[in-house]
């Protein structure tokens, strides 16, 4: 049997705190205790907590200034890539627009990187979707093939930038995805898309492609705000 390992106490202090700065227990502009109270609360050594809260400053957690307390940023405002994981991975904690956020930001994104996949690698996209057609109406099946077919879109299409934003939000994709496909409609929209486009793969039509990504992902971001309403 393959046990999971317990987390390492940085990781452990990172979590606790990032969960409290969502929970709003330290909110954003507020200042957190000082360094000795909180390794004590987090039940941690001071330098296992200093070497939390870099990991956090470089992901824009927190503001670091020695002699002064440590403050909570606007990670909003001033975040990387590194919140976007970590709120993806607290479904408790997602605001109520988060989703229709990240399908808007897929909205603007994907026109463009299934235009590049299909211009530079048709060949793996007709390969992947060659099996849509036999995929089990199943929500979970939809999500876990509609997953990889943007992943491969991204990964294709030459710009890495595209694979690591998609990659941010992976942990929530599955969930969220598996609710989406629970509408019939859903469903019947994305088979549909996967027929479209590997037509236009093997007409290697990447302008066509383009064209239907975009309009397929509007109606997606539809359908999502249509249900969450």
């Amino acid at each position: 049997m393959e046990w999971d390992a317990p987390p390492k106490p940085t990781e452990f202090a990172e979590n606790r705190l990032i969960d409290a700065i969502l929970d709003g227990h330290f909110p954003i502009g507020s200042a957190l205790p000082a360094e000795r109270e909180l390794a004590i609360q987090l039940g941690v050594t001071r330098p296992t907590l200093r070497e939390a809260l870099q990991r956090m400053a470089c992901d824009g957690w927190v503001e670091i200034h020695h002699g002064r307390a440590t403050r909570v940023r606007n990670f909003w405002e001033e975040g990387s890539l590194g919140v976007l994981s970590a709120i993806a991975t607290r479904p408790d904690h997602l605001p109520a627009d988060f989703v229709a956020n990240l399908l808007v930001v897929r909205l603007l994104m994907a026109p463009t990187y299934t235009h590049l996949a299909i211009e530079r690698a048709a060949p793996r996209v007709i390969h992947l979707l060659d099996g849509a057609a036999q995929l089990p109406d199943q929500p979970e099946a939809l999500a876990a093939f509609d997953w990889q077919l943007h992943h491969l879109l991204t990964v294709a299409s030459g710009n890495p930038i595209f694979t690591l934003i998609l990659n941010g939000f992976s942990d929530l994709y599955q969930p969220m995805a598996v609710r989406y496909f629970q509408n019939p409609a859903a469903r019947q929209l994305s088979r549909a898309f996967y027929t479209s486009l590997l037509e236009a793969a093997q007409n290697n039509d990447a302008d066509g492609a383009e064209d239907l990504a975009r309009q397929v992902m509007r109606q997606s971001l539809d359908l999502w705000n249509n249900r969450s309403s």
